[in-house]
């Protein structure tokens, strides 16, 4: 009997070192609407997220601020994190703490199996190391300091020293599975995308693999080494195994990790290497399916610069869903950046797609139609008489959209479907415009025709809601309501969204409510 169909997304797990910025939630975002997404096509679907809590960059933040490491992430986690998945509305089913005794039990597990296998072995190891990346730098990220810091080596990543690490540790046989990656991505070209992100790691691991230094002796926290807990596992090898700890791997149930591995991670390109290399290899060693597809995402990018703290170009969400609120917070940040590509993020883009795109364009359709639904045909949905070829256009228009923009998710193409969706918008507000009817009701004999119009419209609608159900909820539900497609239809994250085009679901007479506005009117003065 064949594995029924199944989805399982994930983030990345975020360092605790200290609070989430608008690039932590773009991923976040970008994760829920494809889970949700596919929710809506009815597939068996989950999603994961999660905080990474171990590591010499904890160590030393906690150390910094007086606590111990275990106190620092339990209350970043319950001051920041948490509260970050509800601030931007995401839908996951299951958070993962690396300090979680079901990951700690799994990752011990999972060491033991590979020393069994023979794929860990014991050696010396001098390398550089970056605190902040939590990795030993390969050449070419190592670069010579200049300023403050001239005379040393920095990573190009943060700018700031690295430190010569000199280890007895534990090492990983990476290097043998250098022909074998290969071929995965020979074989398997969607494998890691977008495209540019694959010729990447292709050439990376053609050029070579060293083997992995996977344990450390200057500090203890982490997970020790099952057979010598003098050593705690490396911080990555530890992290990347979150995405099978948390579906039950070593534990006395593993029913979620048979009906939902293997998965689909989105990470950010600057940790590409980590995931689309060592965890495969990882995974092979283990004998274990390596994930369904990576995809590597670009960098949210403020005056030119990635996302930093440090650098003080960090956005709290908070700062933006304040102002414009949840839904236009993951409206935009999907619609405006290519996924795949950097983006740059300003208050002035955000202000004018709001303004435009979301309040005009389709907070204002919704409330015209409906208005007019309430003032020509007593706030119930109009029954349409036979369909002409502007009617026509409408249903094949939502038709056809539906499966493009399907085919876009599918293709990790966020930004791209939701244009597509958007075209239905545009589409729907040039109808009214063209059809005019409040002309026809000044024409009683003119009533079927404004009935026909005002129902086409209205399904347009309901179609509309249900598409941008995965990306505005909140927005879509209130619409939803309105329509009085609760009630004559069902609740709205129980329709199959491949379904969504097919026409006439609202039945004649369904009574409609008043539409709040979906989205106020920001004064451009307010933002920042």
């Amino acid at each position: 009997m064949s594995k029924p169909s199944t989805s399982y997304f994930t983030t990345p797990i975020f360092y605790v070192n200290d609070a989430p910025h608008i690039g932590h939630a773009y991923t976040e975002v970008a994760a829920d609407v494809l889970s949700r997404w596919q929710r809506a096509k009815q597939v068996d679907t989950w999603f994961l997220t999660g905080t990474d809590e171990h590591g010499q960059k904890i160590l030393r933040t906690a150390t910094a601020n007086g606590v111990t490491p275990q106190q620092w992430a339990d209350k970043l986690v319950a001051e920041a994190w948490y509260p970050l998945l509800d601030r931007i509305n995401i839908a996951n089913d299951d958070f993962i703490r690396t300090t979680d005794e079901r990951h700690e039990n799994g990752v011990a597990k999972f060491l033991q199996r590979l020393y069994d296998a023979g794929y860990i072995y014991d050696g010396e190891f001098e390398a550089l190391y970056c605190v902040g990346c939590e990795e030993f730098k390969p050449k070419a990220e190592i670069t010579d300091g200049t300023g403050e810091y001239a005379g040393e080596k920095v990573c190009t990543t943060h700018s700031k020293p690295l430190e010569l690490l000199q280890e007895r540790n534990y090492f990983f046989k990476l290097s043998a599975f250098r022909d074998r990656l290969l071929q995965l991505y020979t074989e398997r070209p969607d494998f890691i995308q977008p495209v540019s992100a694959r010729n990447e790691v292709v050439s990376f691991v053609q050029q070579n693999l060293d083997d992995l230094s996977i344990s450390r002796t200057s500090f203890d926290w982490g997970v020790p080494i099952p057979w010598d807990d003098k050593h705690v596992t490396y911080v990555w090898f530890d992290a990347l195994l979150n995405y099978i700890t948390a579906l039950g791997f070593g534990s006395d149930d593993e029913s979620k990790l048979e009906r939902y591995w293997p998965g689909t991670h989105l990470v950010g390109k600057d940790i590409l290497r980590f995931h689309a290399v060592i965890w495969p290899a990882m995974l092979m060693a283990a004998g274990m399916e390596v994930p369904r597809h990576i995809y590597g995402h670009g960098w949210l990018l403020v005056g030119g610069e990635k996302m930093s703290k440090s650098k003080l170009t960090g956005i709290a969400p908070q700062e933006i869903t304040d102002t414009f609120g949840v839904d236009a917070f993951r409206y935009y940040f999907m619609r405006a950046i290519s996924f795949g590509k950097d983006g740059s993020f300003s208050w002035e883009d955000i202000a004018e797609r709001y303004q435009a795109e979301l309040a005009n364009g389709f907070g204002n359709l919704a409330s015209r139609v409906l208005a007019m639904n309430a003032k020509y045909f007593d706030a119930v949905q109009p029954d349409a008489d036979e369909l002409s070829t502007a009617d026509t256009a409408i249903v094949e228009l939502v038709a056809d959209v539906v499966q493009r923009a399907d085919q876009k998710m599918t293709e990790f193409q966020i930004h791209e479907a939701l244009a597509a969706v958007w075209e239905i918008v545009d589409g729907l507000n040039g109808y009214i415009t063209e059809q005019e009817p409040w002309v026809l009701a000044k024409d009683p004999a003119q009533q079927p025709r404004l009935a026909t119009v005002l129902a086409t419209a209205t399904e347009g609608l309901r179609a509309l809601a249900q598409l941008l159900h995965p990306v505005i909820p909140v927005a879509a539900e209130k619409l939803w309501r309105a329509l009085g497609a609760d009630i004559a239809i069902g609740k709205l994250e129980q329709q199959q969204l491949l379904q969504t085009g097919e026409w006439h679901q609202l039945p004649a007479g369904t009574p409609q409510q008043k539409l709040e506005a979906l989205f106020p009117r920001v004064e451009l003065e307010t933002t920042k």
